[in-house]
């Protein structure tokens, strides 16, 4: 047994990984023809986490998702590192574990070398298989034709590139999909449009963006330079980072990428909590088009990828910039060998204008700099990058951004034609309209695990005379039923988590809002596949109380799934969720409807949402803040 981590949160190392996979190999049974969806941390229970005994050493345990490729069983061991032993096994009957990148990979090399692909593309004009990519995705279980139920099944986009260096999302090959089972990585069948009688004709596209062949000149942009000469204000204890007055936990697994462990801020000479755990539970993208090309197109970028296994390392000077400290992170293939992810987590402060100002006409002005600790990761899924910013500010406010840029997916458009369910990017290619639902899983502890959450509404006062009035009317949410909530722009709906045992010096409840943006309808039927699948992006805030084993909003294993098996079917007890441990699932995103200047490669865009202290502090926490220039303080 290797020697554990200084902190029972902290992510599996690489020797753990490959000692829980040798653990469940040696006592389950697992051979050469089974893979490894996921093994990471189980993570110990908040009552584990207190101050240990003297001497008391806390137990490692590991989840271990894998199937057997010979019959599509799946299970899921619960494994003891400190014991090595496997102390649970479960059977999965008929669910899906995640894909894989090996899957991914083969799937691509297995289609690129079969004859029948080779002949399809040929059909086209399209010779040299080496510019050529195989983009596979997941199913959704109602889409699943008949004679393929049971298997674990993916469908492809074909792509080329026009050049070595060619971006291969500017040559969708429209209308050509290979249907794959991806136990035996073989081609069951490939859906033509040509046998339908479309044309061969592949269209031109200039859809290339690298500098070397756009042949565009580039901009004169003058050097920005960013330095510390003291160094960076915070300090990072293993993995517990501290920044002024803000401390927190930096976790990191496969399926949500970063999470945010035990985020307190200090008041005084006590460390106040203000969340258990921060992360992204769900990603959910369906496209808005009925075409033969994309109504498959419904994306669950964490319960069927997982942001952890598409994280990407970060470059000085580029994705980070100024005084950086980086953390790897380890995720593994589906052979349950350990791989490492150099420079995953970015770390750094950042100005962020004026913090708090007021000019006295007799004593002049008082200002000081805002500074921020920014901890960031960037997740590459396919044609679509998710670059992650959680961001920290001294008056005790919390920030998550998300930026999505990329390559927009494209399809191809006879000349003259109009898309109905998307926009010309090019002059015979279109992208389609979709939509970006982001789960954020927000586990809340406002000064203790006790809270009340609250659905906060500015109204205007209808006794007032001058018509000037405004009121603001706080509904405390009692029950799952009533936890369910959606965004109302009309009274600026937001939600206040309250802990109302503990009071502040002015005699009332403390409190953390959350403050949404981004926020819109699904516009999807209720009653279509996509939905079902998704349920989750029926509601702005969905509340339930705390679970251990309640993570995934749409479900454990969404692959191939025909419904929500998460927060549908957890909040259907309606239980109670007042003065308890609760959970806040806030659903944002990005409502793409897609333009020409998202093409060849999309300027980032970018949705976030807030959570600042309301009565938290009995005052302005930033007062204390030093002026950058301190001979002028008076």
């Amino acid at each position: 047994m290797t020697q554990p981590p200084a902190h029972p949160l902290d992510p599996l190392t690489a020797e753990e990984i490959r000692e829980a996979a040798a653990i469940v190999r040696r006592n389950r049974g697992v051979g050469p023809g089974w893979r490894f969806a996921s093994i990471e941390l189980r993570e110990p229970g908040k009552e584990n986490l207190l101050a240990p005994e003297p001497g008391q050493v806390t137990a490692r345990e590991a989840v271990v998702v894998c199937w057997d490729r010979s019959d599509g069983r799946a299970c899921r061991a619960v494994v003891s590192l400190t014991g090595a032993a496997v102390t649970a096994w479960e059977d999965l009957p008929g669910q899906q574990p995640n894909m894989t990148v090996d899957e991914w990979h083969e799937c691509d090399e297995m289609l690129r070398g079969h004859p029948a692909l080779a002949q399809a593309l040929a059909r086209r004009g399209i010779t040299d298989l080496s510019l050529v990519l195989t983009d596979m995705w997941a199913y959704g279980g109602a889409l699943v034709p008949e004679q393929y139920r049971g298997l674990r099944l993916g469908w492809s986009d074909v792509w080329y590139r026009g050049g070595e260096r060619g971006n291969p999302y500017a040559h969708h090959v429209t209308g050509l999909h290979p249907i794959v089972d991806l136990n035996r990585m073989a081609l069951l069948e490939i859906e033509d449009s040509l046998d339908r009688g479309d044309s061969p004709h592949q269209p031109e596209v200039m859809g290339e963006y690298l500098p070397a062949l756009t042949g565009m000149p580039l901009r004169e942009v003058a050097p920005l330079e960013i330095s510390q000469p003291s160094g960076p204000g915070f300090t990072l204890d293993g993995r517990l980072l501290s920044w002024q007055d803000w401390q927190l936990r930096l976790g990191f697994n496969h399926r949500e990428g970063l999470v945010l462990h035990q985020v307190a801020f200090r008041d005084g000479e006590r460390w106040r909590p203000v969340a258990h755990r921060l992360s992204f539970a769900e990603m959910f993208v369906p496209y808005r088009d009925a075409s033969p090309d994309h109504y498959r197109r419904t994306a669950f970028d964490i319960g069927e990828w997982g942001l952890g296994f598409m994280t990407t390392s970060l470059e000085l000077g580029c994705d980070c910039l100024g005084e950086i400290t980086y953390l790897d992170a380890v995720v593994h293939d589906s052979r349950g060998e350990p791989q490492v992810i150099r420079n995953a987590i970015c770390i750094h402060e950042e100005d962020s204008g004026v913090l708090w100002k007021h000019v006295d006409h007799l004593t002049g002005p008082e200002v000081r700099r805002a500074r921020r600790l920014v901890v960031s990761f960037h997740v590459t899924v396919a044609n679509y990058e998710y670059l992650v910013y959680w961001r920290f500010y001294q008056d005790g406010n919390i920030e998550c951004e998300v930026r999505a840029t990329g390559i927009v997916v494209t399809s191809h458009l006879r000349s003259g034609d109009r898309p109905e369910n998307g926009t010309l990017v090019d002059r015979h290619a279109y992208a389609p309209f979709h939509q970006h639902f982001i789960v954020a899983r927000l586990d809340l502890d406002v000064d203790g695990p006790d809270n009340t959450v609250y659905a906060v509404s500015s109204e205007a006062a209808g006794d007032d005379p001058y018509g000037l009035g405004l009121v603001v009317r706080e509904v405390p949410l009692r029950t799952e039923a009533e936890g369910k909530q959606d965004y109302d722009w009309a009274v600026q709906r937001a939600w206040k988590v309250v802990n109302d045992n503990v009071r502040n010096g002015l005699g009332t409840a403390v409190g953390y809002k959350l403050v949404p943006s981004g926020t819109f309808p699904p516009l999807l039927d209720p009653s279509s596949e996509a939905f079902r699948r998704a349920e989750v992006i029926g509601h702005t805030l969905w509340v339930t109380p705390y679970r251990e084993d309640e993570r995934w909003p749409c479900g454990d294993f969404p692959n191939l799934s025909s419904r929500d098996e998460g927060l549908p079917v957890w909040t259907a007890a309606d239980r109670p969720i007042d003065n308890t441990d609760v959970v806040l699932w806030y659903v944002f995103g990005i409502h793409h409807i897609t333009r020409p200047e998202d093409w060849p490669v999309m300027p980032t865009d970018a949705v976030s949402f807030w959570l600042k202290p309301f009565g938290f502090f009995d005052r302005n926490p930033a007062l204390d803040v030093p002026p950058s220039h301190p001979e002028r303080d008076s």
